[in-house]
């Protein structure tokens, strides 16, 4: 019997090559989406959770009197234009997984006499898929937390920013 180590590497340079492409792809996706999202929470959390006093609450009115509703909704939607992908690209990888078995079994068909390395390759490419589905779903449910708590704390900013335009405009509180 070969070695699990050895076993699990050796297609690295056939078709699980796909799929480790498409994990630093998607890693970078993610590294994106979540430096998108913590600029959004730092934008908005002091604008919207105003401290008591000192200097926190100079820097909150500051932010403030800067930040703009286009401006909040266009990092929102950047947010979840990058969170869309992130998960789109984080369901490929069972189905890459698949993909690279049924490649390798049909590669065992036309090559009987090459059944175990076949067999050995259809089976690493379902264990990097599923690995790399695993680790993504993990992060997902990290980053998905905070993209929530965003999507909360800019729904409560635009409902306050249009009541405060309502107040200045002259129209009477309902």
């Amino acid at each position: 019997m070969k070695n699990i180590f050895s076993v699990i590497f050796m297609n690295v340079l056939g078709y699980d090559l796909i799929i480790f492409l498409a994990a630093i792809f998607t890693g970078v996706v993610y590294y994106a989406l979540k430096e998108s999202a913590d600029k959004l929470y730092k934008k908005m959390h002091l604008t919207v959770f105003v401290p008591d006093g000192g200097a926190s609450k100079r820097e909150a009115d500051s932010d403030m009197s800067e930040l703009r509703e286009t401006e909040v909704v266009s990092m929102r939607n950047q947010t979840g234009k990058l969170y869309s992908v992130f998960v789109n690209l984080t369901g490929i990888f069972p189905l890459l997984g698949i993909l690279g078995t049924v490649i390798s079994l049909l590669g065992m068909v036309s090559d009987a006499g090459n059944a175990t390395d076949n067999f050995y390759g259809a089976l690493t490419s379902t264990f990097w898929g599923l690995v790399f589905a695993i680790i993504f779903k993990f992060m997902d449910g990290i980053i998905s937390a905070k993209i929530e708590d965003n999507e909360k704390t800019v729904e409560l900013y635009l409902s306050r920013n249009s009541k405060t335009a309502g107040d200045k405009s002259g129209k009477e509180k309902p």
